[in-house]
């Protein structure tokens, strides 16, 4: 099963590139960086830990 790379911070929408940094917890919550200091590194759907989300790079001309 593929990570799910979802395109926008779940707290404040803010735009998440496949190869920019965003955080998750291990039901693949994403958050931007901002939104990831403001809640002390804590999932607030699970209370779990927030990690930096692994980049994806597409290849120009590629779709993920």
């Amino acid at each position: 099963m593929a990570l799910k790379m979802k395109a926008h911070c779940e707290k404040c929408a803010a735009a998440l590139h496949m190869d920019g940094l965003a955080y998750i917890c291990s039901y693949e919550c994403t958050f931007c960086r901002d939104c990831t200091d403001q809640m002390a590194q804590t999932c607030p759907n699970c209370g779990g830990e927030l990690l930096v989300r692994p980049r994806r790079i597409v290849a120009a001309g590629a779709e993920a």
